[in-house]
């Protein structure tokens, strides 16, 4: 079951560069890439959750099951 994490769109939609996300959430700007990029293979929960919660969305919106 192919598991996408929809980041890049999000930010696409919103107008809001990786780095202004990485600023808003204290992340690495690597981090923030790597979770825009199509080989994301693993991410911790409270990543996700930090994302959420600062762009505003739910889990379901960020993340989607393919």
């Amino acid at each position: 079951m192919p598991i996408k994490v929809r980041l890049q769109d999000i930010l696409d939609k919103k107008d809001m560069p990786q780095r202004e996300l990485a600023r808003l959430t204290g992340l690495r700007p690597s981090t923030i890439n790597h979770l825009c990029s199509e080989r994301v293979d693993r991410v911790y929960l409270e990543t996700l959750e930090l994302i959420c919660k600062k762009l505003e969305i739910s889990i379901d919106e960020l993340i989607e099951i393919t």
